[in-house]
């Protein structure tokens, strides 16, 4: 990259900077023709208290409104809308490089990556996943903050596919937005293209590393003394995939609410129908918990609901994500399947084993349990969208069922902690309205201290446990293993 590139990229990122950045032209150099579209800013803010360094939503030209998201992205896993905001707080600003591009080698040119270098570098670095099919700037309020004000430089990418955009009923790949108010509207996520398959998330979180190792080597002269992987829910499942697969790139990793993925139930398949089909019917009965359809939901692995009617847990999860979920899913997975003619509540996840080959697509990114890295999950047990005995529960009986398999193997046993958070669920901000919640925000950044402490000074992980409401992860816990009650008053 040429230096009046980079000062045209400084102008775009900062507010004070210096006029010119060799340190882009190193890193560029380094990187070469990996990257496209570079933009390489010397940055006097890597936080996002400056507000550029998240662009705007809908800036990347030549794309439709809701392709590109970055600054609806990074407040979903934060509560901008309480009072005050619950967030990373930011107490400096963070000089550093950011540099933001395409990966090149996507024959689509959807694919993404960030990378931000402080100045004061710690030596390490931080790789994160991205949740749903959200940009790479999905975790800059979540982690991002968090970690550069720490020295840590940080890495992200988008799974190698744009978000989504407005469609039609007539779209095949189309998926209705909401049952309700919204029934009207359909969307078309890039995710259920042909050439996205969901083998390439694993795939991008281990290039998105090499990059990000490539680039810190390029700014400070030497590698990072250590690799760390973050992600929450289907960034969770990138992390987890990461320490299975690739253990000489992450020395540990922290998963927030990961999706778990299995060819046998259970899996999001076989969850969200039983749900999207009982919902109606538990609305019609008075949001009553002794009814048949508020049962069948429970025992399909979800929590029970917490109503203020005609508000609920389930009724924001029913709005927002159960169908179009499943529908992103069905149409990615078992893409024969005639989705609202046939019907997402009565698709049959088993049953279409015999007639698709949706076992074997969703075995093809399955997550195995046999982590190589150091590894803490943390869930909430009012988890309303991924089922806490179904996820973060399931996931912990493949690590210790992979653990098993090794005997006489290796004798190499990585340690695996699950922390369930009482009442914590999948949105920070349903808290607004729901007090019963509770945030797992500071309890996921604190399970990133305690991998770090881990792995570089062969601390102890406090045991798995249940996190009681208004506590911490403790290292003596007053409630080990899992909460007893998914719902604490």
């Amino acid at each position: 990259m040429s230096i009046k590139r980079c000062i045209l990229a400084v102008a775009l990122f900062a507010p004070a900077v210096a006029l010119a950045s060799p340190r882009c032209d190193a890193i560029l150099k380094k990187l070469g023709s990996q990257l496209a579209d570079v933009q390489c800013a010397e940055s006097a803010d890597l936080t996002t208290n400056n507000p550029a360094t998240t662009p705007l939503d809908n800036s990347l030209p030549g794309l439709p409104a809701g392709a590109f998201t970055p600054r609806t992205d990074r407040a979903v896993l934060v509560n901008l809308a309480a009072t005050p905001p619950v967030t990373t707080p930011i107490t400096k600003a963070v000089p550093g490089v950011q540099i933001n591009a395409r990966i090149a080698s996507d024959p689509a040119g959807q694919a993404r990556f960030l990378l931000r270098l402080p100045d004061s570098w710690n030596g390490r670095l931080v790789v994160a996943g991205t949740p749903s099919q959200r940009s790479e700037f999905s975790s800059d309020m979540a982690w991002s903050d968090y970690v550069v004000q720490q020295g840590y430089a940080f890495a992200s990418q988008n799974k190698g596919m744009l978000n989504a955009f407005v469609t039609t009923a007539t779209d095949p790949l189309g998926c209705r937005l909401n049952p309700g108010a919204f029934s009207g509207i359909f969307v078309h996520f890039y995710a259920d293209d042909p050439d996205k398959p969901f083998t390439r998330w694993t795939e991008f979180m281990v290039q998105a590393a090499q990059l990000a190792r490539e680039g810190v080597k390029a700014a400070y002269g030497n590698w990072p003394r250590y690799t760390y992987a973050v992600g929450t829910s289907n960034g969770g499942y990138q992390v987890r995939r990461a320490v299975e697969v690739a253990p000489k790139l992450f020395d540990g990793g922290v998963d927030w609410e990961g999706t778990y993925v299995a060819e046998a139930a259970p899996n999001i398949l076989t969850d969200l129908p039983p749900a999207v089909l009982n919902f109606p019917d538990y609305v019609a009965s008075g949001y009553n918990a002794a009814s048949t359809a508020a049962k069948n939901i429970q025992a399909a692995g979800y929590p029970p609901d917490l109503v203020n009617a005609p508000d609920s847990l389930w009724t924001r999860n029913y709005n927002s994500y159960w169908e179009v979920t499943a529908c992103q899913w069905q149409k990615r997975l078992d893409p024969t399947y005639n989705t609202y003619g046939s019907g997402l509540s009565t698709y049959n996840y088993v049953h279409r084993l015999s007639f698709s080959e949706v076992g074997e697509n969703m075995a093809a990114f399955a997550t195995t349990g046999r982590i190589q890295s150091p590894l803490i999950t943390v869930q909430g047990t009012l988890d309303a969208l991924l089922p806490i005995d179904h996820h973060a529960r399931a996931y912990a009986r493949a690590v210790d069922a992979g653990f098993a398999e090794r005997v006489g193997e290796d004798p190499h046993r990585p340690a695996y902690r699950l922390y369930e958070v009482q009442n914590g669920n999948h949105i920070e901000s349903y808290k607004n309205a729901f007090p019963q919640l509770e945030y797992i925000l500071f309890h996921a950044q604190r399970a990133f201290d305690l991998i770090v402490s881990h792995v570089e000074n062969g601390a102890a992980l406090p045991p798995d446990q249940c996190v009681p409401r208004g506590q911490s992860i403790a290292s003596t816990p007053a409630q080990p293993g899992h909460c007893v009650n998914l719902l604490a008053p």
